[in-house]
């Protein structure tokens, strides 16, 4: 049974009546049984997740409203991604009607939880060595394509959300004009990139630390695109940083790993990592107007605490390359207290 508290903490959507549901779901499908639920996690959408247990034993359960979202892509990408040797929840039961699905349940402990200086070298490899795994298993045409318009409609994230309204900046005729050659030059590279499945949140919220290592969760939004995506999530990501030699040489394991398996990574690391930093700006810019977002649209006050990281990395790549230093203009009004 539930109690008064899960709704102090998820607050979108009818939550009571989404909670009654899952309750008589679960007692169709498991007659006469006891269980507790209790809040596993929600995260950036609209989907929740809770924990369920029967004595000793423990499932989650996956709520997605389908008025706002839908749980075909996660179904068919958890199909996909488990083919190839990844360790997912498995899926269990579920109810597409009502929006449900009933998770084999790997554990609360993310990479997040857990990553620091003496295990960093370790959970790396293992979420690399997946990575490789998930790319090889790539074949065009079964996901959605990162398309030019896609990286367009992300990037434009950034002065909707993260300039005008995070800011109350007004983005001028020559603002705009320098954003859209910018933009246009990040999508040139992108799109020259080799393709391969991209996950498109892999990062340390969404690694768990499990046996095999590590369980991946999030993996509904997956695409086919570009080669380097996944790999700037998981080491520029925006809830943790890293000293840059660490990050270069986990990219140089990477690249390593890659063509060794016979990955169509560049066979020039500098240009591989010239690719990879110019990745990681579109991720960046995407992330900024995402977090400004979750703020001012939908009340989440708490992803404002990780702009300033994104903001260090983005600033950082565009003084590094002359075709992306004009975005350092428009990035002049920022928060007190920002660093880079």
């Amino acid at each position: 049974m539930f109690g008064d508290k899960i709704a102090q903490i998820f607050e979108y959507g009818n939550l009571v009546e989404r909670l009654h549901l899952i309750e008589n779901w679960l007692n169709d499908l498991y007659p006469g049984a006891t269980f507790s639920l209790e809040p596993a996690s929600s995260d950036a959408s609209f989907r929740r997740y809770f924990r369920v247990k029967f004595g000793d034993r423990s499932l989650i359960v996956m709520d997605a409203p389908p008025s706002r979202e839908d749980c075909r892509p996660f179904l068919k990408v958890a199909e996909l991604f488990a083919k190839s040797g990844l360790h997912l929840p498995e899926v269990l039961e579920k109810d597409l009607d009502k929006g449900f699905l009933l998770l084999s349940d790997l554990g609360s402990t993310t990479y997040l939880d857990r990553l620091d200086e003496a295990n960093a070298d370790l959970l790396y490899r293992d979420a690399i060595d997946s990575l490789v795994k998930m790319q090889q298993a790539s074949i065009p045409g079964l996901l959605p394509e990162y398309d030019e318009a896609l990286l367009r409609r992300e990037m434009n994230l950034f002065p909707e959300w993260y300039l005008k309204q995070h800011l109350g900046e007004i983005v001028t005729e020559e603002n705009q004009a320098i954003l859209g050659r910018v933009f246009s030059k990040i999508v040139e590279n992108c799109l020259a990139q080799p393709k391969v499945f991209v996950h498109r949140d892999y990062h340390s919220r969404n690694l768990m630390l499990t046996e095999p290592n590590p369980g991946i969760l999030d993996f509904q939004d997956a695409v086919y695109g570009p080669i380097t995506y996944d790999l700037v999530s998981l080491l520029r990501d925006a809830y943790i940083s890293w000293e840059e030699e660490k990050v270069l040489d986990w990219a140089i394991r990477y690249w390593e790993k890659a063509r060794a398996a016979g990955l169509p990574v560049s066979g020039d690391f500098a240009q591989f990592y010239r690719d990879f930093e110019w990745m990681g700006a579109q991720r960046q810019l995407k992330v900024l107007g995402i977090f400004a977002r979750l703020h001012h649209r939908d009340g989440k006050a708490q992803y404002l605490d990780d702009i300033p990281l994104v903001l260090s990395y983005l600033r950082k790549t565009c003084m590094r390359y002359s075709e992306l230093s004009p975005l350092l203009r428009v990035l002049g009004k920022l928060e007190v207290g920002t660093t880079f």
